[in-house]
């Protein structure tokens, strides 16, 4: 069975092992190639699951996507509680090692300052969400008097949206003032489009969706002051926190990087 060389990350050399037992995708245990300065983390696949034409087949296949999406994340994982990674996009592939050591050498400069940039710090998701206004806890009733006119009827609705704007505005402000407070103890910080809960199946609608660069020697002070402000006084705000991650979402350089070696590889997702 042919194989091709699936890389998940590239990060500096490191001495901490693997967690015993781990496996990637397709099952193959990932191992660590090294090139000059850089370590590739990478595992064999088989090239009928992963040549070009079978990738764009798998596209269609959700069940198979997050199967792959699953295990990528699982060494990526396993990567970051041992070192700092420099996390590739889902199903890079090269035909063999010389390939991935060609990616490492044409792209060292480039990997080397994102990796210093990142160097010792993770990523931590935070999303705030507006949710429906609590009811009031009462005993099963009897359904309540309707509108006595068609005046009644135009005040309860302005009343009712009056107090949805209300709950908006304090959103609004909960979340600029949680954004600003995180960033200051955070590296860097990126702000992300809202999720549409009818994708992310999360209750409520996203008022806040943004990822926060902090040092590890830091990360538990930035929990707890996530933690505070989650525990204020907000009904109808939820706060949700998320990681640490791997840093997806300040590797900025990578992205070029993936673009430049694109045509060396013979399975990439597009």
């Amino acid at each position: 069975m042919t194989t091709l060389r699936y890389v998940y990350a590239v990060c500096r050399p490191f001495e901490a092992p693997l967690q015993a037992q781990l496996t990637g995708v397709s099952g193959d245990p990932p191992r660590l190639l090294p090139h000059g300065d850089l370590v590739a983390v990478v595992s064999h696949v088989p090239e009928a699951d992963f040549s070009e034409q079978a990738l764009r087949g798998h596209l269609e296949d959700l069940d198979w996507l997050t199967g792959t999406a699953r295990a990528h994340q699982q060494v990526v994982d396993a990567l970051t509680a041992v070192t700092t990674p420099l996390p590739l996009r889902l199903a890079t592939v090269f035909r063999d090692d010389s390939g991935v050591r060609v990616m490492l050498e044409e792209r060292e400069a480039a990997f080397g300052r994102t990796l210093d940039r990142l160097d010792g710090c993770v990523e931590w998701g935070v999303k705030v969400h507006v949710e429906a206004e609590p009811e009031p806890a009462a005993a099963p009733a009897a359904p309540g008097p309707k509108p006595a006119s068609g005046r009644d009827y135009l005040r309860q609705r302005r009343q009712q949206s009056r107090a949805k704007d209300d709950l908006w505005t304090r959103a609004e402000e909960f979340a600029t003032g949680l954004h600003r407070s995180l960033s200051d103890t955070a590296e860097d910080a990126r702000l992300h489009a809202p999720q549409d809960p009818r994708l992310s199946g999360a209750a409520g609608r996203n008022v806040l969706n943004a990822a926060y660069l902090v040092h590890r020697d830091v990360s538990e002070e930035f929990v707890e002051s996530v933690d505070r402000r989650a525990k204020d006084d907000t009904p109808g705000i939820r706060v949700e926190l998320t990681g640490p991650w791997a840093a997806y979402s300040f590797a900025g350089e990578e992205d070029a990087g993936e673009e430049d070696v694109k045509d060396k590889n013979p399975g990439e997702a597009p």
